[in-house]
Parts: structure tokens; sequence; C-alpha cells
């Protein structure tokens, strides 16, 4: 499995931005699609974001698209959020996540079992 690290997160006031970043190792990063993961207290995780190895495909929930962007560095072995237009709902803990099969099996997916490797996660709280 990776390691992964998530950084960023904060306290940001409704209508701000917000950078997450994930650092990963332990895994051959450009063979593996990524995901960003949301867990607000009392539900479940849900899915944010995915994006392709070559990022030339990217999946969004419905509640972030055209708000939030996700993007690779696959030379500095890093995936980020970009988290525009926030709201008092977008809060949660932040996972970032690899597939747990590579790129020939998993080009890109939403399905949290598909995912296998996952940060400790990093506090997003949006005051309204």
């Amino acid at each position: 499995q990776a390691r992964l690290v998530e950084s960023g997160g904060g306290l940001v006031q409704a209508g701000g931005s917000l950078r997450l970043s994930c650092a990963a190792s332990g895994r051959t990063f450009t063979n593996y699609a990524m995901g960003w993961f949301r867990q607000a207290p009392g539900k479940e995780r849900e899915f944010v974001a995915a994006i392709s190895w070559s990022s030339d495909v990217t999946y969004y929930a419905d509640s972030v698209k055209g708000r939030f962007t996700i993007s690779r560095d696959n030379a500095k072995n890093t995936v980020y959020l970009q988290m525009n237009s926030l709201k008092a709902e977008d809060t949660a803990v932040y996972y970032c996540a690899t597939t747990r099969r590579t790129n020939v099996d998993i080009i890109i997916s939403r399905l949290i079992h598909d995912y296998d490797s996952w940060g400790q996660g990093t506090q997003v709280t949006v005051s309204s």
C-alpha cells in the first residue's frame, strides 16, 4: 500500500478558498488514479473528486462540480484539491486515496471500494 499525507486544511469563512495537498510515497504514483473523499460527523465517507494517472480524465461529485478542481503533479507525487466558493456543508475531514489496482484495470473511479490506501485526513471547517 501507498503512504499518503494530506495537508492544507483549516478554518475558512463561507465563500473562501482552500487548497489541499496529498503527498504519496511507497507506490509508483503514475500507475494509479487518485481520489479525494470526505466524511462529515455522523455521516458516511463520500466521494468528492478523482483523477486519472495522466490527468486527462476527472470526476466530481455533483455537490462540488464547478467549485472544486482536482489536479496532480506526477513529478512531485502529489495530488491537489483546489476548493473555491466553500459552503458550510463542505465541512468535513478530507481524505486522499489511491486505487487498489493500477491504471491497467482502473483508469478512474468514484467508488470507495476501488481505493485501498488512505491518508490520515485533514479537517476543513467552513463557518457561515
